[in-house]
C-alpha cells in the first residue's frame, strides 16, 4: 500500500443538508405518483395490501387475494401492511406502501454512512503526517470517506431500480448495511450488547429473506474476528449470543404460525423449502449472471472497490480493510452458490462495495479520476439529452423518427404535460450544467470530487425518467386499465373467480378491479380469469369444460398477452 498523504482541504465534507436533499431527490422519484408495475412490486405490493383488508391468517401466510406467497419472509410486507392502515386513508394505499421504501432507504443510506465513518476515523486509516502539518482531523477524514462511500453508493446502477419498489430486496440491503455498521461497533468494542444488536439485525433479515443470507454473515463475522486476532474464547460466545438473539426475532412469526395453521397450511414447512432451495453447489450459470450484470449492476463502484483490493492487499488486519473484503467475498459466494442467482443476491454486494470503494479513491491517480469524470458527463448529458428530445418529440411529433418510436410503444397513449414534473425535470437538468460547471471550473480536491459528477448524472437520470416519461411507463406497465374492464364485464352476483395469472397481474387486478379472487385452498369457482400468450403453444385455447367467454381484452401496450373471463356452463 503506498503512502497516502492528503491535505485537510481534500476532506471538505458535503454539508448535512446537501446529503439529505440528495438522498430526497434519490428516493422521492419513482415513489411518488407510481403505478404497481408488471414485475415483482406489484406482486409484493398484493401481499400488503391483501394483508391490511385482510384477517390474522394474511399476516402469519402472506398471500396475494387467495395466491399462496411463502417464499422470502413476511417481514417488508408487515411494514408495507402497516403503512396503508395508518397512511392508506391519506395518501391512497400505493403512495402508503412506498412510505416503508423511503424508511427503508434512509435506514440503508444512514448505516452506511456511519459504518465507513467509524472505520475512517480509526487510527490505522489515517493518512501519513504532512512534515509541516495541515493533514486533517480523523473525523473531518471520516466524514469525507462517509460522504465519498454514500455517493458510490446512490450512483449505482443496480441500486437505482430496486430501492424504489416494494420488494424484499431494499430491506435486505439496508439490514445489509446495518449488519456492517454493527459488526463495525462490535470489532470495536466486543460486548454481549454489541453482540445482541448484531443478532437483532440478523434475525430482522431472516424474517425477509430467510436464513441463507444471515447465517452466510454470521460466518464472515466470525472469519473478520479471525483476522483481527480477536481472542476466540471471547467472541465465540458473542457470536453464539447473536445466533440466539436472531432465532428469538423470528419466533413472533414462526411460532404463531405453527401452532394456528393459517388457512390449513404450514407456513414454516413452505418457507423452509424455500429456504433450502437457495443454496446448492457452484454453477456456470450463476458465475454467468456475475459477470454479465455485474459489470453495469456495481458501476462506478467496482473500479475503485477493485483498485482498493489491490492497494490494500498486504494489509491483512486492518479492520476497514477485513470488514468490507470479507462480506464482499462471502456475498459473491452466496451468489455463486445459487441454483437461480437473482438480483437480491447481486444487491448484498452493494453496501461493502461502496464502502471499498471510498478507501479505493484514497490512492486513485488523478487521470483516472479525470477519465471517469469525463466520461460521466459524456455519457449521462448524452443520456440526458435524448430523453429530452424524446419527450419533446411525442408532444410535437417533430422529430418525427423519435415521436414514431415513442409512440409506437404505447399504442392509444396521448401525450399530456404535467407542467409540475416538468418544471422538476428542468431544475434537476439545470443542477446537473452547475454540477459539471463547478466540477471543470474549480477543479476542487476534495476526495469524493470523482463520484460526484457519476451519482449526480445516475440521479438526473431516473428524475427525468420519473417525471417526464413516467406516465408513459404507468401506462404501459400497469394493469389498472383492463382491470376495471373486466369488472364492469362482472355479473352481478358474482362471489367467486379463479384464475391462472401470476402474482403481479393477480395483485393488480384484485386491487384495481377489486376481483373476488378465490381465498387460499378454495376451489369450485364458476368464473375463471383465464390469462395466455398468443405466441405461446395454447394460444387461443380454453381449459378443459364447458366455459362461456363473457369477455376478452389485454393491455394496449402489450400485443401478446390476453385475458379472458369465462363462466363454466351449467
Amino acid at each position: 500500500m503506498k503512502p497516502v498523504r492528503l491535505p485537510a482541504s481534500a476532506t471538505l465534507a458535503l454539508p448535512r443538508w446537501a446529503l439529505f436533499a440528495l438522498a430526497l431527490l434519490y428516493i422521492l422519484p419513482g415513489v411518488i405518483g407510481r403505478a404497481p408495475w408488471k414485475n415483482d412490486d406489484a406482486a409484493s405490493f398484493g401481499i400488503m395490501w391483501t394483508m391490511a383488508q385482510g384477517t390474522w391468517q394474511d399476516w402469519l401466510w402472506p398471500n396475494i387475494a387467495g395466491m399462496s406467497m411463502p417464499e422470502e419472509g413476511p417481514l417488508m410486507f408487515w411494514l408495507g401492511a402497516l403503512c396503508i392502515k395508518l397512511l392508506g386513508p391519506l395518501l391512497g394505499d400505493i403512495l402508503a406502501a412506498r412510505v416503508a421504501t423511503i424508511g427503508i432507504f434512509l435506514l440503508g443510506a444512514l448505516s452506511l454512512w456511519f459504518t465507513t465513518f467509524h472505520l475512517g476515523r480509526r487510527p490505522e486509516a489515517q493518512p501519513l503526517k504532512l512534515a509541516f502539518g495541515g493533514q486533517p482531523e480523523p473525523d473531518d477524514f471520516g466524514r469525507t470517506l462517509a460522504d465519498a462511500a454514500l455517493l458510490i453508493y446512490l450512483g449505482c446502477l443496480g441500486l437505482l431500480q430496486h430501492s424504489h419498489e416494494t420488494t424484499s430486496e431494499p430491506l435486505l440491503t439496508a439490514l445489509l448495511a446495518l449488519t456492517l455498521y454493527r459488526s463495525v461497533r462490535y470489532m470495536e468494542r466486543p460486548c454481549p450488547r454489541n453482540a445482541a444488536l448484531i443478532g437483532l439485525a440478523l434475525g430482522l433479515m431472516t424474517l425477509t429473506r430467510g436464513w441463507v443470507p444471515p447465517a452466510a454473515l454470521l460466518v464472515a463475522l466470525f472469519i473478520c474476528t479471525r483476522f483481527l486476532a480477536m481472542p476466540a474464547a471471547r467472541t465465540l460466545p458473542h457470536l453464539l449470543l447473536s445466533l440466539l438473539v436472531a432465532a428469538a426475532v423470528t419466533l413472533p412469526w414462526t411460532v404463531p404460525a405453527m401452532l394456528t395453521r393459517p388457512y390449513g397450511q404450514a407456513p414454516l414447512a413452505a418457507w423452509l423449502a424455500w429456504n433450502n432451495a437457495q443454496i446448492g453447489l457452484p454453477n456456470l450459470r450463476a458465475v454467468q449472471a456475475f459477470l454479465r450484470d455485474g459489470v453495469w449492476f456495481f458501476w462506478p463502484a467496482w473500479p475503485f472497490a477493485l483498485w482498493a483490493a489491490y492497494a490494500w492487499r498486504r494489509q491483512s488486519n486492518l479492520l476497514h480493510i477485513v470488514v468490507p473484503t470479507t462480506f464482499v467475498t462471502i456475498a459473491t459466494l452466496l451468489l455463486l452458490l445459487h441454483p437461480a442467482p437473482e438480483h437480491a443476491q447481486l444487491l448484498m454486494l452493494m453496501p461493502p462495495l461502496a464502502i471499498m470503494a471510498a478507501f479505493g479513491l484514497l490512492t486513485v491517480q488523478r487521470g483516472a479520476i479525470n477519465a471517469i469524470d469525463w466520461f460521466s458527463v459524456t455519457v449521462l448529458t448524452l443520456g440526458a439529452a435524448v430523453l429530452w428530445i424524446f419527450w419533446y418529440a411525442q408532444l410535437t411529433g417533430w422529430p418525427p423518427r423519435p415521436a414514431h418510436n415513442v409512440l409506437k410503444l404505447l399504442p392509444g397513449y396521448v401525450p399530456e404535460v404535467n407542467w409540475l414534473a416538468t418544471i422538476v425535470a428542468a431544475a434537476a437538468t439545470l443542477g446537473w450544467f452547475l454540477l459539471v460547471q463547478w466540477r471543470v471550473s474549480r477543479r476542487p480536491s476534495v476526495l469524493w470530487r470523482a463520484v460526484v459528477l457519476s451519482s449526480g448524472g445516475v440521479i438526473l437520470i431516473w428524475i427525468l425518467l420519473m417525471t417526464l416519461f413516467l406516465p408513459h411507463m404507468n401506462y404501459s406497465k400497469s394493469y389498472a386499465t383492463v382491470a376495471r374492464q373486466v369488472a364492469e364485464a362482472l355479473p352481478a352476483d358474482t362471489d367467486c373467480i379463479a384464475t391462472n395469472a401470476g402474482p403481479a397481474q393477480r395483485a393488480s387486478f384484485a386491487y384495481f378491479g377489486k376481483l373476488p379472487f378465490s381465498a387460499v385452498g378454495q376451489t369450485g369457482c364458476q368464473l375463471l380469469l383465464w390469462q395466455y400468450d398468443v405466441r405461446g403453444p395454447n394460444a387461443g385455447k380454453t381449459p378443459a369444460g364447458n366455459w362461456t367467454v363473457l369477455w376478452e381484452g389485454r393491455r394496449a401496450s402489450d400485443r401478446s398477452e390476453r385475458f379472458r373471463l369465462l363462466r363454466r356452463a351449467p
